[in-house]
């Protein structure tokens, strides 16, 4: 009985301290997609799901790890802070200052995930805290993308932000898409712009196949979290909108020919806990011909 205890407690132990470490510390995972739709190659560093998350004094460590990788440019999946007030306050300041101290010096492509979305449409509820938020980060020189696309400077690449409307992040229930959103949101993709790599940003993986199917060469996304608890075999325990066992959880998917790249997260949001799933920095090496 006592050595049941004692393995108990030391199981229970062992658990806390690898959450607290999950919690507390992210790992650089690193990409290769493979094209002929550019010449040489590129580095994005793909961030997602900071919800205000501080890794040091005003996301030091985070930066500078960033800073050690040297981009060529960073894309940014939503969800950089919680759509919620403390104290009648809704923090957006870690999430800006990264955001704004990235785009520096690289070029910066953000996209919106559910908790701007809900700032953006709740604005009887939050204010003007979205639109503040919006403006600052272009000032900044970030290039901001709702439903809208941006070619890369001196590159064969278009990247694309996807703003879905919260229906789409419901508990439970997956909503399905209907089969023209993307046209209607983005625009067709013409047969004579298939020669250009196309990235779509998008929070949300659970339809991967239709933003294949629409034409993103690369997508990436956030939104899951990894999961939440990781387990061997099985991955992903839980997505947020409670699924168990998510399909998409973290890492790299393909489909048709067309890939996807979905970041583990870098902070935790009503669930604050991470069992063995640290948070990511999503290093994706875009090979060139």
């Amino acid at each position: 009985m006592i050595i049941r205890l004692v393995i108990t407690v030391l199981i229970i132990a062992a658990l806390v301290l690898v959450t607290w470490h999950d919690i507390h510390n992210f790992k650089v995972y690193n990409y290769e997609v493979k094209t002929d739709k550019i010449k040489g190659d590129m580095t994005f560093v793909l961030l997602a799901d900071l919800h205000g998350y501080t890794y040091g004094p005003r996301n030091e460590r985070l930066i500078k790890a960033i800073d050690d990788i040297k981009p060529d440019a960073i894309l940014c999946a939503g969800d950089m802070m919680n759509a919620t007030k403390e104290k009648g306050v809704v923090h957006i300041e870690e999430g800006e200052h990264v955001l704004k101290e990235l785009a520096s010096r690289y070029p910066v492509f953000t996209a919106n995930g559910n908790h701007e979305k809900k700032l953006k449409k709740y604005n009887k509820e939050f204010g003007n805290i979205y639109e503040r938020y919006r403006e600052s980060l272009k000032r900044a020189g970030v290039v901001y993308l709702e439903n809208e696309s941006a070619l890369f400077p001196g590159k064969n690449i278009r990247v694309s932000g996807l703003e879905l409307e919260l229906e789409y992040f419901r508990k439970f229930v997956k909503r399905q898409m209907e089969p023209e959103l993307l046209n209607d949101k983005l625009g067709e993709i013409k047969d004579k712009d298939r020669d250009v790599f196309q990235i779509l940003i998008a929070h949300n993986p659970q339809y991967f196949k239709e933003y294949a199917d629409w034409g993103a060469d690369l997508t990436v996304s956030g939104h899951v979290h990894g999961g939440i608890i990781r387990l061997p075999l099985l991955g992903g325990v839980i997505s947020p909108a409670m699924a168990l066992f998510p399909k998409y959880d973290g890492g790299r998917y393909r489909h048709d020919g067309k890939t996807m790249i979905l970041s583990r997260g870098l902070g935790t949001h009503t669930i604050h806990v991470r069992l063995f799933n640290p948070a990511e920095i999503s290093v994706i090496k875009i090979k060139g011909v």
